[in-house]
C-alpha cells in the first residue's frame, strides 16, 4: 500500500546522524543525500525519507502521528532504541518491553527524532 514515508527535518546532518545510527541497530545501511539535500534509507523493500520542508517553513511532527519500524526481536528494538536515545533522540512513553496488542503480544521501543517526530520499533512475537 505504501511506497514510502517521508518525515521533515530543520537539519539534515543531525537528521543523517541519528537515523544512520537507527537502522545501522537493524541491519541497514546509512543514508543518502540526493542533489535536492533529501535523505533517503531503503531496508527490507521500503524507504523512509527525511527532507527540509520544499516550502520553506520550518518543520514540524504530526501530533499523533506514529512511524513504526519493523524489527527482528526484541534484542535489536532495544539496540534500536539505545542508538536512538545515544544519538539525539528521546526516549518516550513507557520503556522499551512487552506488550499485549490487539492481534497478540509485541515488543515495543518508542523515541522521538531530533525534530520531534514520533517513532516506533515493533516486534510481533509468538503467541
Amino acid at each position: 500500500m505504501f511506497s514510502h514515508v517521508m518525515v521533515g527535518t530543520n537539519d539534515i546532518e543531525r537528521s543523517k546522524r541519528f537515523y544512520d545510527a537507527l537502522f545501522a541497530a537493524i541491519g541497514g545501511k546509512p543514508g543518502r543525500i540526493d542533489p535536492k539535500g533529501r535523505l533517503s534509507y531503503v531496508h527490507k523493500g521500503a524507504a523512509f525519507m527525511v527532507s527540509p520542508p520544499i516550502d520553506g517553513a520550518p518543520a514540524c511532527h504530526a501530533n499523533g502521528g506514529t512511524i513504526g519500524f519493523s524489527v527482528d526481536g526484541p534484542d535489536q528494538a532495544q539496540a534500536w532504541h539505545e542508538a536512538g536515545t545515544a544519538h539525539g533522540g528521546t526516549a518516550i512513553e513507557d520503556p522499551p518491553g512487552p506488550r499485549q496488542g490487539s492481534g497478540g503480544p509485541i515488543y515495543l521501543a518508542y523515541l522521538r527524532d531530533p525534530d520531534g517526530n514520533k517513532l516506533c520499533a515493533l516486534h510481533r512475537m509468538p503467541a
